[in-house]
Parts: structure tokens; sequence; C-alpha cells
């Protein structure tokens, strides 16, 4: 993330699960307002890659996983909202378009990101005509200089109250500190709270071709300026989020994404990115 500037990363997977609703079928995740959100010059960059950038094998692993974590997240957004939680918030929210198409009047949705991405996105919400529901509120955080805690205190976020987080692709850029003072502060909050964010397991532990497409993706982001830095061994990960005041988890590998999510898809997809672990933990 670079200063003043929105990140490319956002832009990124934004046209992963834009190509996910336009190329496959059955969706594992749908979002309507994805082409619209990524602009149209993006958006026709989208539709006319499909016979080529978009058929890899590489791609199209990207944009289901893109997909599928987003799907995980509302899913379990969904038990926490059934569960009487009224606050949603979106941290790292890039381009995300769940508050632009909530189900939940009651739920009051607060979208996390550095200022410069929060007013690009703006930008993109207005250009394609998508109002900003009166439930949603932007907490801009320059976490350069004020705290998570700070940022949502002044854009209303009620800590007296419980709450469930979605933190998609922002946790292998992190330093392990401000990783774990973000699960901290989640951690501390009242019970029925919770927390849905995806993780890299360490590169050593992969197989040889799992080895290979991970590392074809860690250059692709490290080349955008955006490099992974932070990698969790799921039994220490576990023992950290205990310890951090969660004390209910569940980590899909990539066997369980594949089972709960791809089992019986009509194309027989299977998501091959070893590295990737999906992790939901409630306080």
């Amino acid at each position: 993330m670079q200063e003043g500037r929105p990140s490319r990363t956002a832009q990124r997977v934004a046209m992963r699960r834009a190509a996910h609703q336009f190329f496959d079928e059955p969706r594992v995740f749908d979002d309507p307002l994805a082409l619209a959100i990524i602009g149209e010059e993006a958006a026709e960059k989208v539709r006319s890659n499909g016979n080529e950038e978009e058929s890899s094998t590489f791609a199209l692993t990207m944009r289901f996983l893109m997909s599928v974590r987003s799907r995980f997240a509302e899913d379990a957004l969904a038990r926490a909202v059934a569960q009487g939680v009224r606050q949603y918030v979106v941290l790292g929210a890039g381009l995300d378009t769940f508050a632009y198409r909530n189900p939940y009047p009651e739920l009051t949705v607060f979208e996390v990101d550095f200022p410069a991405t929060q007013a690009w996105k703006q930008d993109r919400l207005q250009i394609a005509n998508l109002a900003i529901p009166s439930n949603l509120t932007y907490a801009p955080v320059d976490f350069e200089h004020q705290t998570l805690a700070d940022g949502l205190a002044q854009a209303g976020f009620r800590a007296n109250e419980p709450a469930f987080f979605s933190w998609l692709g922002v946790v292998p850029y992190l330093t392990h500190a401000a990783a774990t003072a973000t699960l901290a502060y989640i951690g501390g909050l009242p019970k029925g709270s919770g927390v849905a964010f995806d993780y890299p397991i360490p590169p050593e532990r992969l197989n040889f071709m799992e080895r290979i497409a991970f590392e074809a993706l860690a250059q692709r982001v490290a080349k955008a300026g955006e490099p992974f830095q932070l990698f969790f061994p799921p039994e220490e990960l576990a023992v950290e989020l205990s310890q951090l005041g969660f004390h209910e988890q569940e980590d899909l590998d990539g066997a369980a994404i594949n089972a709960r999510y791809f089992d019986g898809h009509t194309d027989k997809f299977q998501l091959h990115l070893g590295a990737a672990h999906l992790m939901c933990a409630w306080v």
C-alpha cells in the first residue's frame, strides 16, 4: 500500500470476483454488483479475456479463491446476524460490495480502509450510480497514525456490543504484531463477536506442486509492490487465537474448502492452492 494511492490488490481482487460472475456456472458466490463497481474499462477487460487469460488454471483458481472466501465470510455473518449481532465491520474493504446489497436492514456496516482507497471507491460508486446506504459508515483509518479502535470509535462503532468482522486478503501482507493487535482488539469485544479471515501456511509445508503455484502468486503480488510477509502454522494460530479470547474456531484447509463449497460442482472444479486457509473465530 503506497501512501496516497489506493491498493492495486483491491482492484485485482474485485476483477477476479467480477470474472467469477461472468464466466463461472454454477457460481460459488453471487455478487450482482461486482462488474459495476470495477468500472466500465475494467469490466470490458474482464469480458474480453474470457477465452485466454481467464481460462488459464491460475486465473480460474484465483477467481474461485477470491469468491469462496467472500462466501465463507458472508455465511459466517449470516450466523452472527441470526444470533443477534447488529454490527458488521469490513476490514480492508477495498471494492467489497456487501454494504450495497445488504439484506439485513437492522445491520450497521462499517467499512475500514486507508483514506486514499476509500476516496477511490467512492468515486467508483458515483460513476456506477450506486447509492451509499444509510446503514453504512466509512471509517478511514491511516494505521501509521491511529489505531483500529480509535478509527472505529470515531465512526460510531459501539464497542460495548458484539460485532462480526470480515478481514479478507489482508493478513498475508501484515507484520505479526499488526495482525495480533487487530485480533486482540476483536477478541476483547463482547461475547458473540467474531471474525472471518484468510491466511497462508508457511511455504515449506507445501508439496512441490503446491509450492510452485504459491510462488507464482507470491511473485505477482510482490511485483505489484504488496509482498506476502506473514504465514501461520495452523496449530500455532489456534493457540494464539485462544489466548486472545476466541473460544470457538473453524479452520478450513484446501480439502475442507473443496468439500464444503465444491463437492458435486458440475465442472468438477477443485481448489488447488495448498497454502490457503479460511478461518472463522468467535469470542
